[in-house]
Parts: structure tokens; C-alpha cells; sequence
């Protein structure tokens, strides 16, 4: 007997003590390392916006998610949490020792592991610091841990926490994540039927999503409201409301990028902004860019290219009927079709806030950005600034040009060459007015102009323009420097803006913890006279109203603007504006091989130039339509024709005499 109480006593004192040494065993073995939580900094998404505050897309490393202050989780919330998952979180030091005690007996009878009794505190260790396999050795850390993070941390800061680390299915991290993609509402804006949903989440967050199981999750929801209505801590009323409530429920792409080539230009300007941590630091983004103009020139410009393919197609069959009849008839529809595309940049003239920017007519097959990264030879679009040259010099749209062929002779290689341009309409006129040579893109009457001014002026005047890398020759005249949509569109804002350049802008500011890191400024440059920009404005009018850019023409809006066609029709352009908005438009192949003969700048960018400005219409009927003339202007109307005039560019008072000997040398 004696022996027996011995033993008893034995067992007794070993059970008092295995759970002391053994949790003294854990403690020695662990460091329990709880910085990243105490010092709780997670990768977080940034946002980028449109100019209205509308969300773009949302950029993220490996997991979305959105962080909420304490301060912005509403109290209601947080008794739905507490009410399913924890009711008595903030009596117990992080472990519920009545729960434990019950949950040991579930799993005594089970035989097998079958309740945890985890706290919400113990549940943010597991989630953060620890694996969620079923091991005592597990239970005992996850225990030690939460007594740690509970002597560490108010229970405000670890609710805090558990709300920004939990996963709450879709691809969901944190509360404020899940109430934006499932719901898409701020959290003070959620029902408490949408509360309940979010927080019956975390313990099955696939089996309780409200985008696959919408009447599981529900369901779910329903035995939170339920238990707060047990609890007191709502009323009869709120708690019917609350049950009878179905919310809509969104299922969405994680990054919900609606305008993929703005996302990768923000993303590929992010550096030099000083964002090297763009997908994981959480900035909130606001570009000036409209989505309904983004859209807008998007779709425009995929109308374009189908246009131009069934033009392709129209080409093909008469050159099939052709080709039957005549074996030696030359084929000029036979190209690669598969290598056509187009670019878009829209921005509004007097800012330089980018409105629209489309880099490829389909993302999917081409993410590659033509508008910003894309580098091409203007041709004729280029035209407008060695006549904007000559206006500042005081020429008008009335001076007369030569419009004759010349021979000119170079060396290249110790070898002489000679080059002869021509007018793309293959003939000339003698003598023309400015404002006609532009007007219907006369090549000759150009290239004779730059000899007039002088080639080294020319260039010295240019330097205004800030243009880089100009073509330090006659072939100036022709348009051959490499630019790309958005560098051309930045020069153009010369005219558009009334003589003064500003640089296009893509972000308006940067925000982060309701801090604003980078907000944009407005860099603009003096080029002309307000009058001599206008005068050149007027003569853009007429190359829409009757010169090669007939086709841009919109009923209601005055547009000004130039084509552009390169040698052998390798690239299409028009470069043009309205009076508040300016738009670039360009067409190519990709591998520099010329287009069909017929396509040119008017014939394959003009229509969708013309269709972003019938949609800028209807989206924003208050528009400015008509261009304004600035003080200084001289309007002259000589037999039934209309020319502007200023104190620089002053009517002419004589005509050029040309030697008639000298027409015959095209």
C-alpha cells in the first residue's frame, strides 16, 4: 500500500512537471523571434489611378494585399471577428486555457487531432511565423509565441495585425483587400452582412469564398450574425436586415489592369522616381490619364488596323485579277500582314497631361510600347517646323515658294552622287504660296524653302525645338530623324499651344501613408510669338479642311494637324490637335519594310485620328471646338481666300520672279 502511494505520488508530481520541463525544453531550444510581427511591415500593392480617381490596375509581387490602420477597421467588424473566432480576445493573455481544455478532451474521444482552441493571437502566429501542421511540438511553440507577441504587442496592435496578415481567399491578404476586390467598398462603407462574410473567411477561405460558394459563404456569414445577436451585440432589427441581405459579390482579376501599357510605362518610369520597390510598397499612384479617352483611342486605333487589312485584302484580289490576265503584271500586295501596327498618343495641349497612350493595337500579341519606346521617321509631319522657321522669320502663308525640281550633287565615300527629290503627286507647280505647299505637301517647295532660310539658320533656329540628332543636310526637309509618337507630340505642343512647348506628363502625384512623395511640375518653354503660332495653326486648319488630311475631318470640331509619309510608304502618320487636345497617330510594319503603295499617313492613321475625336465628342460635348485668334492677328480676305498676317509675318508686297529656264530642271 505504502508502495502504491508512492508511485501515485510519483505520477502526480511527473504530470505537474512534464508540461514545466517540457515547455522549459521548448524554451531553451527556440529564440520565438516575433520582430516581424512586433515590427509588422508586409509587401503591399500599389495602386494606380486615372485622373477621376478610378483604379487602373493594382501591382503586386506575390501577394495582394492592402494594409488598414486600426483606426480605419470599423468597431462592428471587430465584434463579428470576436463573436465567431474569439469572444473573450480581450480577457485571455493570448491562450484560452478553458478552450485548451476542451479541445483536449474532443481530441482524447476523437483519438486524433481534431480542435485547436486557437486564440486570434495564437492564429496570427501560425499564419506568420509558424507551419500549420497538427504536432504537439507545434501547439506547444504556437503557445509560447502568443505569450511572447501578447507581452509585446496591445491587443489593439495584434488585431491590427491579424486583419492585414490573414488570407481571405481569391488571392485576398488583409481586410481592407478583401472588401475592395469582393465588394468594392472601403470598410467603412461595408453592411454588416458584408462584415460577416469577410470575417467567416479566414477559417476556410476556398470552401467559404463568396465567388464560388456564394451561398456556402452566406451561410457562414449567417452564424456570425447570429452569434452577435446571441452575444447582445446587436438587435432584433439589425439582425433580421442583416440575415435577409444578399450583397453583390465581384470576382475579378488580382491585378484588375485595365490599361496594361500605362501600368508598364509607370512601372518602367518608377525608377527614376525613385519607387525601386513599386510591387511591394504600397504608393498610391495618380496619372492623368482618362480612361474613358484611354478607351477611346484604343478602340479607335484597332478600327484603324482592321481598315487597313481589309484594304489589304481589296489590294490582294486586284492584283489576283491582274496577275490572270497579264503573267507580268508586278505583284505590290504581297507582304507580311502579321507585321502592321499602329500607336496613340493623346495629351491635352496646354498641360501635357497625357490623356490616352496605346502602344500596340492588341497588348496580348504586342506589349511592346510603339508610343514611347518606338522610334520612326516623321516624313512629312515633320514639315510643320521648318515652316513654323520660317513664319518666326517673317515669312506668311502668303510668301511664295519655288516649286521646282533641282538636282543636287553630294560626295558620300569619295564618291559623287546625285539627288533628286520629287512632290509624291510626281509633278510641280512653279510657284506657290507657303500655306499651299503645306497645305498639300509639296516636297520641292519644302526643300527649296530650307535653301532659302539657309541650312545652317534652319538648324541653328531649331535649337529651340530642343529636337535632337537632326539630319545635318538637305534630306532635313523630308522629315529623316528617328522620333518616336510621344517625343513627336511633345514638339508638336509648340503649335497647339499657342508657341509654347510643355512636356507630357504621365504622373500627377504619389502618395504614400497619406503622404505625397512626388507631385508633377508643369515644364513648358517659350518657341514663338502666341500670333505666329496661330498663323501656322491656320494653315494645319486647311491641310484638314481641304489638304492631304481630309480624311480627319469631324463634323463639329475644328482640327488642325499634318500626314506624314515616309520613302516607300514605310511609316504613316498624322500629327494633329483640336483646340484643347493634341493626337498623334502612327502606322507601320514593325521590321521597317515598306506598306502597300497606297497606304499612306491620311490613309491609315487619319481615320483613327478622326474616330478618337468623334468619340472625344460624345464623351465631352462642352468642349472648346473652335480655334481662337490671339491679339495681333491681321485677317485679310482677297478674292474669296482668307490669309492671317502679323506685325512679323506682314502681308507681302511683291511677287517672285522665277526663271522660267529654271522649271525645267525636274
Amino acid at each position: 500500500m505504502k508502495k502504491f502511494k508512492q508511485i501515485f505520488f510519483s505520477l502526480l508530481i511527473l504530470g505537474f512537471l512534464s508540461p514545466i520541463l517540457l515547455l522549459g525544453y521548448f524554451l531553451v531550444g527556440e529564440s520565438y523571434d516575433i520582430s516581424s510581427l512586433v515590427n509588422y511591415k508586409p509587401p503591399l500593392t500599389t495602386r494606380i489611378y486615372d485622373k477621376n480617381g478610378n483604379k487602373i490596375a493594382n501591382i503586386f509581387e506575390t501577394r495582394h494585399r492592402y494594409y488598414a490602420t486600426f483606426d480605419e477597421i470599423p468597431p462592428k467588424m471587430i465584434e463579428a471577428l470576436l463573436a465567431i473566432e474569439d469572444t473573450t480576445f480581450f480577457e485571455h493573455p493570448g491562450i484560452n486555457i478553458d478552450a485548451i481544455f476542451r479541445a483536449i478532451i474532443k481530441d482524447i474521444k476523437a483519438r486524433k487531432m481534431v480542435e485547436g482552441a486557437s486564440t486570434i493571437t495564437q492564429q496570427l502566429i501560425k499564419n506568420k511565423l509558424l507551419t500549420r501542421e497538427k504536432k504537439i511540438s507545434r501547439k506547444i511553440k504556437e503557445v509560447i509565441y502568443a505569450l511572447k507577441l501578447e507581452n509585446n504587442l496591445s491587443k489593439e496592435e495584434i488585431l491590427e495585425r491579424y486583419l492585414n496578415e490573414i488570407y481571405f481567399g481569391h488571392g485576398y491578404y488583409g481586410i481592407k483587400t478583401a472588401a475592395d476586390g469582393y465588394f468594392h467598398k472601403s470598410l467603412d462603407n461595408l453592411t454588416l452582412k458584408e462584415m460577416a462574410i469577410l470575417v467567416g473567411l479566414p477559417k476556410a477561405p476556398s470552401s467559404y469564398a463568396p465567388t464560388k460558394n456564394y451561398e456556402i459563404s452566406l451561410g457562414r456569414a449567417n452564424r456570425v450574425i447570429k452569434r452577435m445577436h446571441v452575444l447582445g451585440w446587436i438587435d432584433d432589427e439589425t439582425y433580421n436586415e442583416a440575415l435577409a441581405e444578399r450583397p453583390n459579390v465581384f470576382d475579378e482579376t488580382l491585378t484588375q489592369n485595365i490599361a496594361p501599357f500605362i501600368v508598364d510605362e509607370v512601372v518602367r518610369r518608377s525608377k527614376s522616381l525613385g519607387m525601386r520597390d513599386i510591387k511591394t510598397g504600397g504608393y498610391d499612384i495618380y496619372t492623368t490619364i482618362d480612361m474613358r479617352l484611354q478607351d477611346a483611342a484604343k478602340t479607335s486605333l484597332k478600327k484603324a488596323y482592321d481598315m487597313a487589312l481589309k484594304r489589304y485584302e481589296g489590294y490582294r484580289e486586284y492584283d489576283e485579277k491582274k496577275l490572270a490576265r497579264n503573267p507580268d503584271w508586278k505583284v505590290s500586295s504581297d507582304m507580311n500582314m502579321s507585321l502592321l501596327n499602329g500607336a496613340i498618343v493623346s495629351i491635352d495641349s496646354k498641360s501635357g497631361d497625357i490623356l490616352a497612350l496605346v502602344g500596340s493595337v492588341d497588348y496580348k500579341k504586342s506589349p511592346y510600347n510603339r508610343a514611347t519606346q518606338g522610334r520612326r521617321q516623321p516624313g512629312s509631319a515633320f514639315k510643320p517646323f521648318i515652316y513654323q522657321v520660317a513664319i518666326d522669320l517673317g515669312y506668311s502663308g502668303a510668301t511664295e515658294l519655288v516649286d521646282i525640281a533641282r538636282t543636287y550633287k553630294y560626295t558620300k565615300n569619295g564618291e559623287e552622287l546625285k539627288w533628286q527629290p520629287k512632290n509624291y503627286e510626281k509633278n510641280y507647280k512653279g510657284l506657290i504660296s507657303l500655306r499651299e505647299a503645306l497645305v498639300h505637301s509639296r516636297n520641292l517647295a519644302t526643300i527649296n524653302l530650307v535653301n532659302d532660310i539657309g541650312l545652317k539658320e534652319l538648324l541653328s533656329e531649331f535649337k529651340k525645338f530642343g529636337i535632337k540628332n537632326l539630319p545635318p543636310d538637305l534630306s532635313i526637309s523630308l522629315g529623316t530623324i528617328s522620333l518616336s509618337p510621344l517625343q513627336l507630340s511633345k514638339y508638336y505642343t509648340s503649335f497647339a499651344n499657342g508657341g509654347i512647348q510643355v512636356k507630357p506628363q504621365l504622373i500627377r502625384y504619389i502618395e504614400k501613408n497619406s503622404n505625397v512623395l512626388y507631385e508633377k511640375l508643369y515644364i513648358s518653354k517659350f518657341i514663338t510669338k502666341e500670333t505666329q503660332a496661330y498663323i501656322m495653326t491656320t494653315i494645319l486648319r486647311d491641310v484638314v479642311r481641304r489638304g492631304t488630311g481630309k480624311r480627319v475631318r469631324v463634323k463639329g470640331i475644328e482640327l488642325a494637324g499634318k500626314t506624314g509619309t515616309t520613302n516607300n510608304n514605310v511609316d504613316g502618320w498624322f500629327a494633329g490637335y483640336s483646340p484643347t487636345i493634341q493626337t498623334i497617330v502612327w502606322f507601320g510594319n514593325d521590321d521597317n519594310t515598306p506598306m502597300h503603295k497606297r497606304e499612306t499617313g491620311g490613309k491609315v492613321a487619319g481615320p483613327a485620328f478622326s474616330m478618337y475625336y468623334k468619340k472625344v465628342l460624345k464623351l465631352y460635348p462642352q468642349i472648346q471646338r473652335k480655334f481662337i485668334a490671339p491679339k495681333g492677328i491681321i485677317v485679310v480676305v482677297s478674292k474669296g481666300k482668307t490669309e492671317y498676317f502679323s506685325e512679323t509675318s506682314k502681308p507681302p508686297r511683291t511677287k517672285t520672279k522665277v526663271d522660267a529656264e529654271e522649271l525645267l530642271l525636274f
